[in-house]
This record gives C-alpha cells, sequence and structure tokens, in this order.
C-alpha cells in the first residue's frame, strides 16, 4: 500500500504504549505511513504477565507476545496484519526537531539512519531505580523489566541454580515475584526501607494482611530494613545481601525498589520535563512540541484525585495512552481522564488491591482523612466457596468524598476496587457508594457487599456511631502498657475453636449481651471482637446504651488481627 509520507507517524518505544498508538492511528486512517522503533528484540508484550511465566503458569514466554487467537505479534504480524513497520534492536539516539526526523542506530550491525515524521510517539517506558550500593554490579543482580530478564531468571531457575532469592523492594512486582519463587520451591527473602510492604498502594493495617500471609508461607519479610551492600563469590555471583539487620544469604537478588521514567532523549530534545521529572504532557498527551505525543511509563499525568500531576507507571494507563493518542495522531481531540494509580497483584493466594490515596498519604497531603474498614465474604455465608476480603475506604471527613480504596483477601477484590475506582473517578461520597446498586445474587456476594459496608463504617464514623480501635492503636496501647479488656461476642463453640488469647478477654455471646451487661466492668477500656466486626459493632452500641460510651470494637475484625 502506498503512504502519504508527509504525514508519517514515527512511535519510539515498542512494549504497551507505542504499539497501542501505532495500531489505533492505523484503524482511523489507512493511509498515513506508520513505523515503530524498539531497542529490545521483541514488541508489544505483556510485561506485567512475566511473574506467571516466572512462576510457570506458563512455559511459553511467546505466549506473552500473543493475540487471544495465539497469533506472535512480531515484526511480521505487524506488517501482515497492521500495516505497520517495526524495527526490533533499533535505538533512538537524537530528534532534531526542526527537520523533524530521528536519529537511530541499528544495535545488530552498528549502521545509524534518519526516520522522518510529521508525527512523533515517545512511548521510551521507564528504567529500573538502582540503589547506590556496593555489588549491584554482580551476577545475578537482576531486574524485572523486559523479556530478557525473564527469561534469564527462568533459566536460572529450570538449571536448579537458585535455592535462595533475595528481593530488594516491597512493592508490586516483589511481591509478584515472591510468589513466583516460592511456586518454584525457592526460598525467598524481602528487604523493604519503609515500614511495611506496598507502602504506596497499602496502609499500615492493610499490609498487615499480606505480611502475615508471605510468613506463613515460609517468606521472610524484613520491613524497616536497609540494604547496605551485596557480597559476591570469588566468580562474581552474588551470594549475600548485608542489612542493617544482619545478612541475607542469596543465589540471586531481584531489585525492584521501583523505577523512574526514561527521559533521556526527550531531555536533550528539548521538550518539557514535568515536577516529577517525568515528560510533561497536557490532556491530548501533546508534548512542549505540539507535533510529538508522549504516552506510557515516561510521562506524568493527573491524578483524578489531587488533581496533580504523578508518575502512574502501570500497563493499564501505558494502553489507556496509547488509544488517546492514536486518536489525536489523525485527526481527533481525545483527552485522557487522569488516573487513580488503581492496581491489584495475587500473592500466596491473596489478592491485593489499591487505588487512589491511602489514608496516610491523603493525611500527609493535608485532608481531613478518614478510614473505614469492613471485612466479609465474596458471596453469600451460606453458598459453598466463600472466601473472606477486607475492603478499606479512604475519605474526606468534611465533605464525605471517597479519596481511595484497598481491598485485600482470598476473595473477589477486583470487583470491590473497581467499583472504588469507579467512585473516584466521578468524585462520589461515601454515602453515594454505599448506595449503589450493585448486582446481587448468592453465587457472588450479598445483599450489602463488603464496598457497601466499609462507606457505611465511614459514615457510621463521621455521624460518631462507630467507635472504632484499629490495629495499629491497639497495638500501640499494649505498648504503652495500657490495660484493655477485649469483649469476645462470638459463640462458644467459636471461641473454643479459635480463642482470643491477647491480653484479659472477656467472653459474653452477643445474644447473651443485654442482659448480661452488667458483667462487663466500666473501669476498662473495652474492645468488642468478633470475626469480621459485625457483632463486635452491635456489642458496642449496646454498651454505650448501657453507660460504657468510650467502648469500642476492632475495626475490620479479628481478620484484621493478623
Amino acid at each position: 500500500m502506498s503512504h502519504r509520507e508527509n504525514e508519517s507517524i514515527l512511535v519510539i518505544g515498542g512494549v504497551a504504549c507505542g504499539p497501542k498508538a501505532a495500531a489505533r492511528a492505523r484503524r482511523r486512517d489507512a493511509g498515513v505511513r506508520i513505523t515503530v522503533l524498539e531497542a529490545g528484540k521483541t514488541v508489544s508484550y505483556a510485561a506485567c504477565g512475566m511473574p506467571y511465566y516466572l512462576a510457570g503458569v506458563t512455559d511459553d514466554v511467546t505466549s506473552l507476545q500473543s493475540t487471544p487467537a495465539g497469533a506472535v505479534r512480531d515484526e511480521t504480524f505487524f506488517d501482515k496484519v497492521k500495516d505497520i513497520q517495526v524495527r526490533t534492536c533499533t535505538r533512538a539516539i537524537s530528534i532534531d526537531r526542526v527537520a523533524k526526523t530521528v536519529l537511530a542506530i541499528d544495535l545488530n550491525s552498528g549502521e545509524q539512519k534518519a526516520f522522518r515524521y510529521g508525527k512523533l510517539v515517545l512511548a521510551t517506558g521507564a528504567v529500573p531505580i538502582v540503589p547506590a550500593i556496593e555489588g549491584t554490579g554482580l551476577k545475578r543482580v537482576l531486574a524485572l523489566r523486559h523479556l530478557d530478564d525473564a527469561e534469564q531468571i527462568r533459566r536460572l531457575i529450570d538449571d536448579m541454580a537458585v535455592d535462595r532469592a533475595t528481593i530488594i523492594g516491597g512493592g508490586r512486582i516483589a511481591l509478584e515475584v515472591a510468589d513466583a519463587m516460592m511456586a518454584q520451591a525457592v526460598d525467598c527473602t524481602i528487604i523493604e526501607m519503609a515500614d511495611h510492604l506496598l507502602p504506596t498502594s497499602l496502609d499500615s493495617e492493610m499490609a498487615g494482611l499480606v505480611e502475615c500471609a508471605l510468613r506463613d508461607k515460609g517468606i521472610q519479610v524484613m520491613p524497616r530494613t536497609q540494604a547496605h551492600r551485596i557480597e559476591g563469590d570469588a566468580n562474581g555471583v552474588a551470594r549475600k545481601v548485608i542489612t542493617e539487620a544482619g545478612e541475607v544469604k542469596t543465589d540471586l537478588v531481584l531489585v525492584a525498589i521501583g523505577v523512574r521514567p526514561n527521559v533521556e532523549l526527550a531531555e536533550r530534545a528539548g521538550l518539557e520535563l514535568g515536577e516529577t521529572g517525568a515528560i510533561a504532557v497536557n490532556e491530548y498527551l501533546q508534548t512542549s512540541d505540539p507535533d510529538i505525543y508522549a504516552g506510557g511509563d515516561c510521562v506524568e499525568c493527573l491524578h483524578v484525585v489531587t488533581g496533580k500531576p504523578t508518575f502512574a507507571p502501570l500497563g493499564s494507563t501505558a494502553n489507556r495512552h496509547g488509544r488517546v493518542i492514536g486518536d489525536n495522531l489523525t485527526g481527533g481531540r481525545t483527552r485522557f481522564s487522569g488516573t487513580a494509580g488503581t492496581g491489584i497483584l495475587r500473592t500466596m493466594g491473596l489478592n491485593v488491591a489499591g487505588t487512589g490515596l491511602t489514608e496516610s498519604r491523603a493525611a500527609a497531603l493535608g485532608y481531613r482523612a478518614i478510614g473505614g474498614t469492613a471485612s466479609g465474604h465474596d458471596r453469600s455465608h451460606f453458598y459453598p466457596g466463600g472466601k473472606t476480603i477486607t475492603v478499606k475506604i479512604v475519605a474526606d471527613a468534611g465533605n464525605g468524598r471517597v479519596l481511595g480504596g484497598q481491598a485485600v483477601g482470598r476473595g473477589d477484590t477486583c470487583r470491590a476496587i473497581d467499583v472504588l475506582a469507579s467512585a473516584l473517578t466521578f468524585g462520589a461520597s461515601v454515602s453515594q457508594v454505599a448506595d449503589l446498586d450493585l448486582a446481587y445474587a448468592p453465587p457472588y456476594g450479598g445483599p450489602i457487599s463488603s464496598v457497601s459496608h466499609a462507606a457505611n463504617v465511614v459514615r457510621n464514623k463521621m455521624d460518631g456511631l462507630a467507635n472504632t480501635m484499629g490495629v495499629a492503636e491497639i497495638r500501640e496501647n499494649l505498648a504503652q502498657g495500657k490495660e484493655l479488656l477485649f469483649l469476645d461476642v462470638r459463640g462458644p463453640i467459636e471461641v473454643e475453636k479459635s480463642p482470643f488469647t491477647l491480653g484479659q478477654v472477656l467472653a459474653i455471646p452477643l445474644g447473651e449481651l443485654r442482659s448480661r451487661v452488667g458483667d462487663v466492668p466500666r473501669d476498662k477500656q473495652v474492645v468488642c471482637i468478633c470475626p469480621l466486626g459485625i457483632r463486635a459493632y452491635e456489642a458496642s452500641r449496646m454498651l454505650v446504651a448501657a453507660g460504657l460510651d468510650d467502648a469500642r470494637f476492632i475495626e475490620g475484625g479479628m481478620v484484621c488481627w493478623s
């Protein structure tokens, strides 16, 4: 097919945003020439699937590069199916914005070539942050950003060269890789500088659920710990990570402390960078040069809650960017609406999800943050196969607007977090979330969803009807020597099967509490407990009505007390 050369589209970057933008542009315009340059040897692959390749969920790495119909998205596929020219192993060196050319080098031959463009797309992605410690250059100190990385780690596992792995960092990739390592019978240690895992996605009490699950499966979790150096053997292979808490023996080190936007090409071309250090773009994803668009992990986006720039390196965001850019390359005026940073992962049988702001982050930004946590089942209690999930909603105590949400459990947390991500996008309040008409049938949930329960907890707190005590507050009280009385309102059989052994415990079943309220001491701080928090909330209201004004209940129930 002949193309209109003077309107050609050139895309730099061929993983997520770049191919999506190119494919969308082709669907809208059959006549424009489209070329994609990619420094790696593969294009259009599911980078988010690499931990599952490591785990052995799939043994064919090309499945991460395939369409649902099984076609491999390689250069031939893009040429024959999309009429898009893809050049792999081709790195862009510089951009001449006046001549509208990009100088690139063929990494196999060393040959340099200039590519002309009418419109240019930068989808250069991000690069791993490498800690400034000794030993990062040793063999088997790796990151997981490209298929080559995944294949190298998988070869080491398959060759039985790795019995112990150490992960520096406690974010999403770290937890997914830890899960993969354990699935392959590789012992794993996670070292995280922050107070808890997933510090940008979860508050401490929700992260505690995750840390407990990891430890139960044999993973050593080391929060509040800094890696000082990595030591190797005589062959230059990493064998130890030295931390302030001691040494960790290892056969492989994965560095997963985060990524930074790859902006060197844009910066050399004089394009404006934003306050996050990523490429600044407008709502149409145009850079400071209107003929150059940018998307994916190299750009900053507006956060839908704060309205401020944020750096959100997510595959879902990159694909959304690609569609917007493809529209606007071909005469459209599509806006990118922003990001809530919504993400989900699976580790050790837990489904862990977050969106928007955590309570701690919201407070740091100056919001009157209030959180509400509720535990429940992902289907009706009488329907077999139900699993527990815990949902936390963060809101503004002044106007009730939802600021963020978190969901952790072995049940379906994806549905819960998608509801909350929608609420954030449309600026909903907790009252509006609680009143949503969500689908109900026993195989899929209860008549009141866990999201609605969490929203109601926030509303009850704001109305002074829910006096809760969170896990962190309980620990702090106990550490300070304060005496707490835990009122266990479960039935006798429940108590016998799983006794609560922390501190002083008084067991009175909920059905007997009204008649035995006089048995509850009035000179102690009473904290009501039950598995999910529902009966404990009911008990706390009974006690308040009986004059124990400061009666509390464990927020989220005993599920949250790991």
